[in-house]
Parts: C-alpha cells; structure tokens; sequence
C-alpha cells in the first residue's frame, strides 16, 4: 500500500473509495486515470477490509452466566 493511504483511518479511507466508485461509475474520468483511480480503490478496498477485519479481531462477546450475570467473555464470530 502506499504511504498516503496506509496513514488513513477506516473513515476517511472508506470515503476516499466511495468517491473513486462515483467517479469510475459516472465515467468523468479519462482510460489513464480510471486505471489509476482503479488501482488506487484497489489498495483503499484492502485497508479498509484489514481494518475490519483488525476490528472483529478486538471485539468480545460477553457471555452470561444460568443466572444472568457477566461470566467472562469469548471472541467474537460472525460466521
């Protein structure tokens, strides 16, 4: 990844994608700056999904107790 787009946090690199995909969509950019544009939301789309995927790796479930109380906590699993 470049220097410019590993110093992004999740937000501001999400953004940045979702304007290369309006600009690609709308067709306002010419061939040589579409493929640019393309690698570019390629290497955004990779941050974002290493941070996402950072993330789940942070997140606990807490898991109860037969009575309802906190009895500690697990990792967490979206499949």
């Amino acid at each position: 990844m470049t220097d410019d787009v590993a110093e992004l946090n999740f937000e501001q690199a999400l953004r940045a994608l979702e304007d290369i995909v309006h600009k690609l969509e709308s067709g306002e950019a010419p061939l040589d700056e579409s493929i640019a544009l393309y690698e570019r939301g390629n290497t955004l789309r990779a941050l974002c999904q290493q941070r996402l995927d950072m993330a789940k790796a942070r997140i606990e479930a807490i898991t109860l107790g037969p009575d309802g109380a906190p009895t500690g906590t697990t990792s967490f699993d979206a499949g």
